[in-house]
This record gives structure tokens, C-alpha cells and sequence, in this order.
């Protein structure tokens, strides 16, 4: 009798790779994403209405570099879609890329945004910021160092250390100072926090609102989003600022979102146009206007909300670089029980 388990997992598989050769059609541009789809279909829409070629979309959560893995030869992916530097080192080691060749987006992309052997290129990047209270915070300017710092114990919020944003943070501070002061710098800050390390980057502008936390750690865009949105969440916003912090003798993290090119990409051409388009003025615009990013390529302005922020001085450290040490941080994170 076969084992009903292994033939449930064959079937999942073959209904996997059914569906991606029905998504398969010649010429379409198959993205597997990562990125809600209110974000992305906007710029898919423009790019089938500059070139033509239309785009088929396969979202989720989790999982995307294992499907491909799995699929094989007979993937459909010909683009997967992510945001954070350690999803495309990911898909990078599983082995489902290949090198992106494009003189184009070397022109226009800084080397530090683009993996060194071209399995990624980074297309729209964000900071990871301090959402301050307008109220009770009266300085303007802070080092990531100085969240240790005792003057804010009990007055800071953040998310799981374990979220990728703030794993990437702390990967960071590794690649600055090395593991022995990231872990006395990780212990410092959770004993500044007001709260249980939990919820979302918006959670922490709503509780720095009503006064949980003085200060709180958020992407740039969050913010932006907020201000720009409804009722609800609109006075979050207003009772905050944002404060780009840097490191001591660097400047603001960042993180980015990026593409790769699946290795066995059927449709090879169009999905290079899809992705040098992504780095081209009318997608870098909307990116910076709609998604409130920071653009990338040279010369695109930011979104005046963002602007209002102050001039970002991104860290010039190479996201590869980063990457490196995300294991790192995520066991450094349970080692100080960042999360309890």
C-alpha cells in the first residue's frame, strides 16, 4: 500500500506544477510576489500599457522560493518579487536565480543596491526610522546607539526582533561593531522598552500616540501612509515626527525591495523588460508617489511627505554585506530573549 502521506505531497506538488504551467502563457511575465498586491498592480498595469506585455501575478507570505525550488525546470516564475535583503540572499542560496545582465541598471542602480554576482537588483529601497513623540521628545536628531541609552528606559516600542525589518537592523549594527557590542547593545535596548516587543510598525505609532512609548522604531513609509490615510490611523501620525537616525560615524539603515530572475525563467526577455522598467522613470515615480519609497535611480524626487522627513543619509554599507549576518542576529535576538 503506498503511503498516503508521500502521495498527498506528490499530488500537492503536481497540482503545483499544473497550475504554474497553466499561468504559463508565452510572452506573459510570471512574478511570483511577496508585495500586496494593492501595492504592485498599479506599476504591472503601467508596464502592460507602455510595452504590451502583459503580467501574471502568484502572491503570498511565505513559501515562494520553495515553490519555485520545487517546480523545477517546469516553473512558470520568471521574476519573484520580495522586499528585505535577507528574502533575496534566500532565494539566492535555494538556488532559483540567475544572474541579472543589464548595463542599464548598472547605470542607474549604486553597486551597493545590487548583489555582486547579479542574482538581485534592488528596485525601490526604505529606512528604518524613529516615530517620535511631538509631545514628549524635544531632540531632533539620535544614533541607533543611543537606543541603549537608560535615559529611554520604559519609553521605547518595537516590533518582534525577529520581524525581517528589525533582524536586518540588528544584522546591521553586527556588521558595524561586531557581535559582542550588538549584544550589549541588544540588551540595553530591551531594557528601554515600554512594551512587550510585538505588533506592527503602525501598532508603534498608535501606542507612542497615546503614550505607551515615547519613541518608537518604523519604516518611512508607515508613517507616510498613515498621514496620508484615513480617520483611523491619520492621528497617529499627527502625534509623531520622524527622526532619520544614523549610526555613530554612518548614516540611516536601510532596506530595500528587489527582484530576482528565476533560473528557468520561460519568458527570459520580457521578464528583463519587466525588470530594467521597474528601475525606469515612470516606476521609480510611482514607487516614490504611491508607495511613498525612496527611488532609486538617479534624479527621481521623493514624495514631499517623505522629503519632510529631512535629507536621508542612507548608509553606504553594501546590503550584501548586511546579509551576512542576519543568522546572527536572529539568534542573538533569542539569546537576550528580545521577544519575552
Amino acid at each position: 500500500m503506498r503511503n498516503p502521506v508521500r502521495l498527498a505531497a506528490t499530488v500537492a506538488i503536481a497540482m503545483t506544477m499544473g497550475a504554474g504551467a497553466a499561468l504559463a502563457q508565452a510572452g506573459d511575465v510570471n512574478v511570483y510576489s511577496y508585495r500586496e498586491s494593492k501595492l504592485i498592480q498599479p506599476l504591472f498595469d503601467a508596464f502592460t500599457k507602455d510595452t504590451g506585455i502583459k503580467v501574471n501575478v502568484i502572491s503570498a507570505s511565505s513559501g515562494l522560493e520553495q515553490r519555485i525550488k520545487t517546480e523545477g525546470a517546469l516553473s512558470p516564475a520568471d521574476v519573484l518579487l520580495t522586499v528585505d535583503i535577507g528574502r533575496l540572499e534566500e532565494a539566492v542560496k535555494a538556488g532559483i536565480t540567475q544572474p541579472i545582465v543589464s548595463p542599464a541598471l548598472e547605470k542607474v542602480i549604486a553597486p551597493q543596491y545590487r548583489d555582486p554576482e547579479g542574482h538581485w537588483v534592488a528596485i525601490s529601497m526604505r529606512a528604518r526610522v524613529v516615530y517620535a513623540s511631538k509631545e514628549r521628545v524635544k531632540q531632533d536628531a539620535i544614533t541607533y546607539e543611543e537606543l541603549a541609552d537608560p535615559k529611554w528606559k520604559g519609553k521605547i516600542c518595537i516590533r518582534s526582533g525577529q520581524h525581517m525589518y528589525n533582524n536586518a537592523l540588528i544584522a546591521a549594527y553586527i556588521a558595524k561593531h561586531g557581535e559582542a557590542k550588538a549584544e550589549t547593545w541588544l540588551r540595553g535596548l530591551k531594557a528601554n522598552l515600554a512594551r512587550k516587543a510585538s505588533g506592527g510598525d503602525r501598532e508603534t505609532a498608535r501606542d507612542v500616540a497615546a503614550g505607551t512609548c515615547d519613541i518608537g522604531i518604523g519604516n518611512t513609509y508607515y508613517w507616510a501612509l498613515m498621514i496620508n490615510g484615513g480617520p483611523a490611523q491619520k492621528p497617529w501620525a499627527e502625534a509623531t515626527r520622524v527622526i532619520l537616525p544614523t549610526f555613530e560615524g554612518g548614516g540611516t539603515h536601510v532596506n530595500v525591495s528587489g527582484v530576482v530572475l528565476a533560473k528557468n525563467a520561460p519568458n527570459k526577455a520580457n521578464a528583463m523588460k519587466l525588470i530594467e522598467w521597474l528601475a525606469g522613470d515612470t516606476a521609480q515615480h510611482m514607487y516614490a508617489d504611491m508607495n511613498y519609497e525612496y527611488p532609486l535611480r538617479t534624479g527621481i524626487a521623493v514624495n514631499p511627505t517623505v522629503a519632510g522627513y529631512g535629507t536621508l543619509k542612507a548608509d553606504p554599507m553594501p546590503l550584501s554585506k548586511i546579509a551576512t549576518h542576519k543568522k546572527a542576529a536572529a539568534d542573538l535576538v533569542d539569546k537576550v530573549g528580545f521577544d519575552n
